[in-house]
């Protein structure tokens, strides 16, 4: 498992690469992915994490769906991850909401960002096909926060109202 680095990390603030097409299906992208899954796993309350955040300076972010349901309960449910290889978002909603948010790599700190209330991403799966996902809501939120990430770029780049919690 890898670390989830801090802000601070210069990792954090660098632009990721694109996965190139000879990395696809290969034992070294499984290796990745295997890697970011079992950090996200670890951050109980994390609901999705981009490689720049365990340090690896690639396009790629992970989501997990099961961790974005609100339920009443303590038990940890079956990961249901989503890969999200290249990505980029190819359609929003015009409307914006106000969001409560919070990061793994700014831990303890949340503050309230402005969001398209909905937001279709492309990208490509571990064996390099493309797909489009769309979502609303906690979704659409983790696909723009990931690909802020992608590109350098943390929520507390543009967050009103930060304040800091006991993590």
């Amino acid at each position: 498992m890898k670390e989830i680095v801090q802000d601070g990390n210069p990792a954090l603030r660098e632009a990721a690469k694109e996965v190139p097409a000879d990395l696809f299906n290969t034992p070294e992208l499984k290796k990745i992915l295997q890697e970011m899954e079992e950090s996200l796993d670890a951050a109980k309350h994390g609901v999705a994490l981009a490689a720049p955040q365990v340090a690896i300076p690639y396009r790629i972010f992970i989501v997990r769906y099961d961790r974005m349901v609100q339920e009443n309960t303590e038990e940890e449910k079956t990961p249901d991850i989503g890969i999200f290889i290249n990505p980029e978002i190819v359609k929003t909603s015009r409307k914006k909401t106000s969001i409560p948010e919070g990061c793994l790599s700014v831990d303890g700190v949340y503050g309230t960002t402005e969001r398209f209330e909905r937001a279709t991403v492309k990208a490509q799966d571990i064996e390099g096909n493309w797909f489009t996902r769309g979502g609303g809501g906690i979704l659409a939120q983790a696909y723009q926060h990931e690909i802020d990430h992608l590109n350098g770029i943390l929520f507390i780049d543009h967050a009103e109202d930060l304040e800091q919690h006991e993590s």
